[in-house]
Formats: structure tokens, C-alpha cells, sequence
């Protein structure tokens, strides 16, 4: 058979679509329930095709599961295996779950709160599993980003909710939860990731060689996630509250208030279902930043650069892994 590049995606990450492709294979939440040992043989088989010393008669669907198992549930800079819980495979039955009790338990402070810890405490596993892992954060450095992550979200949601319970009719105050999310999303992920802004993330040339290391390449891709993590949740977050209001008006929804909450929960599965691969498809995983970029904001990392290419000529492009 035609040997796959085991390290490359079987589709065109240059393209919006390639991307789509490549996302839904890789957050398939069905491998959220693969055994340990399947894990850890999909990482040996993984490992051994790069090598070209797979056991004889092995297929190119053995190759191409193994590949998917081994993308969806190990680090791509460290090859650790990822918390199952933090892996963007977990996204969409995590998400719908947490995200659709924000939406239903928004009427009280008290359920405000809680909700909003919840989920920045889901975000925060998130955050650091799928982080640029070529920058270690301590572990009271993820305390202090653990506490003022989730304090900023629960701020926005108390203030939001304070406000507009003053200010705005019943239905714009089901939008507390995304104001609070959204809000919440631009602290908690610099703060989880707060090394690559300080000490930037390693960069490479178009062959893999790391040529030197960049606080803006860090900028650039925590700045590419955020936005990417708010458009995620955002129709499930505001469209599904169009979608309530409207339902119950309805008598027979009225009956059925216990069931409000498992439907919401379901409403939110359906749209993450689609956005987690579309929303991590937005923008390229190996991001690229233009070495006179680097040269205008950060001349010492432009001087290891050229120092690094020694006598080659100096690329146009340099790429880091933004995570997700």
C-alpha cells in the first residue's frame, strides 16, 4: 500500500474545508471511550510505522485509526497522553453539559456562580491540556491563573446579571451566561498559558528546525484560540435562548419543565457537534508569523534568527503550534 506521512493530516490544512475534515476526525468524541491499552497500542503502532517496522500485514485503516486515536488523545509536542477530560475530543460531551445548565440555571446569583465555576474550571483543563507544552508553567502559577480566571467569570456574570435584571427584559438576561463566557474566555486562556507570553513559544523553519523563540508568536495564537473558543459556543449560547423563549410559550412546554434542562443540554450537543471542528478550524494549527514581523517587535529573537540560518537565506515565514 502507499505509506501514509504518519506526521502530516490526511487533509489540506491550507484550506478552510481541509481543516473542517481534519477537526471532526480528530474531536470524534466516540474516542473519548477507547480503552487505555487501545490508547497506548495506537501509540506503538503510530510509532512503529514511522519507522517503517509495523507488524507485517498491517492495513492502511489500522494505520489511519491508530493515527486518529493517537492525535485525539496525546499531546502533540510532548506525546503525553492527555487527560481524557481536557482533550478537545471531550469538547462537545463536556461542553453540552456544562454549557446547557449555565443556560438553564441563570436566574439566581447563587446558580450563576456555581454554574460559571464549573465551567471555568472545565476551561481551565481544557486550556492547559491543548497548551504550547514547549513553555512549563508552575504549579502556583496555574493556581493564581486557576483563581483569577475563574473570578473574572464570575464578576462578569454577577455584574451582568445585577445589571440587566435592572436594565433588560427577561429574554436578554438568558444572555448573561454567554456575556460571562466570553468575558471569562479573554482572561482564562492567557492566564493558563501565561509562560508562552513571557518567555514566547519555540518557532520553526519550513523544515521543522526551531530557529529561535517569540512572545508574539505566543500572542498571536492564545489571541487565535480565544477568538476561536467564543465563535465555538456562541450559537448554542444565543440562538438556543431564541429557541426557548419561543418553546415556552407554548402549554405543552409548560407541562414539562423538569425536561427544560435535558433538552438544552441536547440543543447545545447538536451545535457543538458542529462548531469544535469548525471553530478550530478558523485559523491554521501550524500558524505562521512573517520574520519581519519578528524583526520590528522583537529585533533579539530576529538576531538568533539570522544567527540560526547562518549562511542560508533568511525565511520568510517562521510557524509555531498555536494549540487549540
Amino acid at each position: 500500500m502507499d505509506r501514509l506521512d504518519i506526521d502530516k493530516p490526511l487533509w489540506d490544512q491550507s484550506t478552510f474545508i481541509g481543516r473542517v475534515k481534519h477537526f471532526f476526525w480528530m474531536t470524534d468524541p466516540r474516542t473519548c471511550i477507547v480503552s487505555e491499552t487501545s490508547l497506548d497500542a495506537a501509540k506503538e503502532l503510530v510509532s512503529q510505522y514511522r519507522l517503517g517496522k509495523e507488524p507485517p500485514g498491517t492495513t492502511r485503516e489500522q494505520v489511519v485509526y491508530a493515527k486518529q486515536l493517537y492525535e485525539s488523545a496525546f499531546h502533540p509536542d510532548t506525546g503525553d497522553k492527555q487527560n481524557v477530560f481536557g482533550r478537545m475530543s471531550f469538547q462537545v460531551p463536556g461542553g453540552m453539559l456544562v454549557t446547557g445548565a449555565m443556560l438553564q440555571f441563570y436566574r439566581t446569583a447563587p446558580a450563576v456562580v456555581f454554574w460559571q465555576w464549573v465551567n471555568q474550571s472545565f476551561n481551565a483543563l481544557v486550556n492547559y491540556t491543548n497548551r504550547n507544552a514547549k513553555s512549563p508553567t508552575t504549579t502556583t502559577q496555574l493556581g493564581v491563573a486557576y483563581l483569577s480566571a475563574t473570578a473574572a467569570a464570575m464578576v462578569t456574570a454577577v455584574g451582568c446579571k445585577a445589571y440587566w435584571q435592572r436594565k433588560a427584559s427577561p429574554f436578554l438576561q438568558r444572555y448573561v451566561p454567554f456575556a460571562a463566557v466570553a468575558a471569562a474566555n479573554c482572561a482564562n486562556i492567557p492566564l493558563m498559558r501565561q509562560n508562552e507570553l513571557i518567555y514566547g513559544v519555540d518557532v520553526y523553519d519550513e523544515n521543522d528546525n526551531i530557529v529561535t523563540q517569540s512572545r508574539v508568536a505566543a500572542a498571536k495564537g492564545i489571541s487565535q484560540v480565544v477568538f476561536s473558543r467564543i465563535i465555538m459556543c456562541a450559537p448554542g449560547m444565543t440562538i438556543l435562548p431564541i429557541i426557548m423563549a419561543r418553546l415556552e410559550q407554548y402549554p405543552w412546554m409548560q407541562k414539562i419543565k423538569p425536561l427544560h434542562a435535558p433538552f438544552q443540554v441536547m440543543g447545545v450537543g447538536c451545535f457543538l457537534t458542529f462548531m469544535v471542528p469548525v471553530a478550530c478550524a478558523l485559523f491554521p494549527q501550524r500558524c505562521s508569523l512573517k520574520t519581519s514581523t519578528l524583526e520590528w517587535l522583537e529585533p533579539e529573537q530576529f538576531k538568533k534568527l539570522k544567527e540560526a540560518c547562518g549562511e542560508k537565506e533568511l525565511p520568510r515565514y517562521v510557524y509555531f503550534n498555536k494549540g487549540l
